[in-house]
């Protein structure tokens, strides 16, 4: 390619809506332009980092098995209805009517329509298993757009999805999915983890995310400091242990605790440890009310709690539910004399708390000396906190540390989530109807895009590894005018094209200052300058990434650049 007809509009400044290095340099570098509140339009150069990424993708899911197909974005209400998620999956989806009133929906996710697709077509155990995949356009109407493709209304992904007559087959292609998208960002380039997560709206058991790992990340890992075990901290679980105190038990008392809401604020007036105080929290879940107990110093965990119940959707309860429940407000809740409408859940950790406190259940009073078992009665105890730093990791390897990371990737065990609300079966080898077992793979595609340009920049631009690399090399010729720099400058171009390096070719009338700048934006991974030595056949090399730079024979240019880019 050559510059001089190419279209990437650089910007010098930073635009002031751009919070994150990668949003930043891909504006400023001409990859993108924004449209909209997280809409982009991919301009070339960023066109061709996102077809590499594809590229890498293609190859890896026709190694694992998967065949690649189209579906279309716009996709019939009839459908999520018959899976129940038109009414659960929330206001992300994008819904519309069409000239006729039918609804319709943007696709948000593509389960329903694969799994509707192959319904009508595989009827039988010899055709399975089967793994389809796409890259698509996706549409979610995210409440606040934010890091520019980190967190976007429209982007690519590409989406996979399997169906099998065993969990046996399942694990199987799981795995092979697993290994895939490891092979995935490893090729990119990226420092990533794998990490033990929730299904989220998706549904299903069984699940993985790819964390690439980002100091601007919106998701916490927990991982072992001395073992590969990581999890998103949602599904991290608690393996500590309390040891219950000898003490021994103390009337209960109702104390006034004027103005005393939070748990910080009690211990501090009750002088209490906050570890001795129980804080209780009401939930909906599905279509009932639980109080969940923690210690005051653990956070309950909604996810767990959603887990606990096999439940669809768990949120707080609104004030006026809790008004109604426990006739208070959620700053004196407490577990004692609680309505029986109410289930009462609790940590672990609360079982070991002796002679505590916790709220009334009446405004400006709580109660001290509670203690479980004999002034309330927990249905269930279990793992309903969230992990913290320190705790001992659940693997029995290391103590918990957490770091943030950027979700690119996401494989779940669907199960029979999908075929059975959707009737989709086949025929087993008894000629028996059986729901088909599925499972789901995607990969956000220009979320990739970016986190590659987050991981890889510095102060003059980005650092793009060469296998997603707009190009390999950019020829620079200092002067344009002077015909044996131009002259040599061609001859390189056009000797790198054919021996298969991506190369582009900076012919412009331009300064060699504005040039370099640009290169150095651009993030391509060598540069070659044509100067004042072209004369003898010798040109400088500079490796984009390390700065490091050598004075080269036009004749052994090729085996040199080669050496680099491997």
């Amino acid at each position: 390619m050559r510059q001089s007809m190419m279209f990437s509009p650089t910007l010098r400044e930073v635009p002031s809506d751009a919070e994150v290095r990668s949003h930043q340099l891909l504006l400023r570098a001409g990859f993108m332009r924004q449209n909209a509140s997280g809409i982009y339009s991919f301009l070339p150069l960023g066109l061709k980092v996102l077809q590499k990424v594809e590229g890498i993708i293609r190859e890896e899911m026709e190694n694992a098995g998967a065949m690649e197909l189209l579906m279309p974005a716009l996709q019939p209400a009839e459908l999520w209805q018959e899976s129940g998620r038109w009414y659960s999956y929330g206001p992300e989806l994008m819904r519309m009517n069409d000239r006729h009133s039918r609804e319709f929906a943007l696709g948000a996710t593509h389960e329903e329509v694969i799994t509707a697709l192959v319904r009508d077509e595989v009827k039988s155990y010899k055709k399975l298993p089967l793994t389809l995949y796409q890259i698509q356009t996706k549409f979610r109407d995210e409440k606040r757009p934010r890091f520019g493709l980190l967190r976007g209304r429209e982007f690519l992904m590409k989406d996979a999805y399997s169906f099998h007559s065993s969990r046996e087959s399942l694990d199987e292609v799981y795995n092979k999915m697993y290994e895939a998208y490891s092979n995935v960002f490893r090729r990119c380039g990226l420092n990533f983890r794998a990490v033990i997560a929730d299904a989220g709206a998706i549904g299903g058991k069984g699940t993985h995310e790819f964390m690439i790992l980002s100091d601007i990340g919106e998701d916490t890992i927990a991982y072992s400091d001395t073992s590969d075990y990581a999890a998103n901290v949602e599904m991290a679980e608690v393996v500590a242990t309390y040891e219950k105190s000898s003490e021994a038990m103390k009337e209960l008392e109702k104390v006034a605790t004027p103005n005393q809401k939070s748990i910080d604020e009690v211990a501090a007036f009750l002088q209490m440890e906050e570890t001795s105080c129980i804080k209780s929290m009401v939930f909906q879940v599905d279509d009932k009310f639980v109080l969940v107990l923690v210690r005051g110093n653990h956070e309950v965990n909604d996810v767990k709690v959603k887990n606990l119940y096999g439940a669809s959707v768990v949120e707080l309860a609104s004030p006026e539910d809790v008004q109604r429940l426990m006739n208070c407000t959620f700053g004196s809740l407490g577990p004692i004399g609680v309505s029986d409408e109410l289930e009462i859940i609790a940590d672990h950790a609360v079982a070991a708390i002796v002679n505590g406190s916790c709220g009334a259940n009446e405004e400006g009073y709580h109660y001290v000396n509670v203690n479980p078992g004999r002034d309330f009665t927990v249905s269930q105890y279990a793992d309903l906190r969230f992990i913290e730093e320190g705790d001992p990791s659940p693997d029995g390897q290391g103590t918990i540390k957490f770091a943030l990371g950027i979700e690119a990737g996401h494989i779940f065990k669907l199960g029979t989530r999908y075929s059975e609300a959707m009737d989709a079966t086949y025929l087993d080898e008894n000629g028996k109807t059986q729901p088909l077992i599925m499972g789901c793979y995607g990969i956000g595609v220009s979320r990739v895009v970016a986190a590659i340009a987050e991981q890889f920049n510095d102060e003059s631009g980005l650092l793009w590894p060469s296998a997603v690399a707009p190009f390999h090399v950019h020829v620079i010729p200092v002067n344009v005018k002077t015909d044996i720099q131009r002259e040599k400058a061609e001859y390189i171009y056009q000797s790198l094209k054919k021996q298969g390096i991506d190369t582009l070719l900076d012919d412009r009338p331009e300064r060699a200052g504005v040039k370099f700048a640009d290169s150095d934006l651009f993030g391509i991974p060598v540069r070659v300058t044509v100067g004042k030595k072209a004369e003898e056949g010798i040109v400088e090399v500079k490796v984009r990434a390390t700065g490091e730079s050598e004075e080269v024979h036009i004749e052994g240019l090729y085996e040199y650049i080669t050496n680099i880019l491997q």
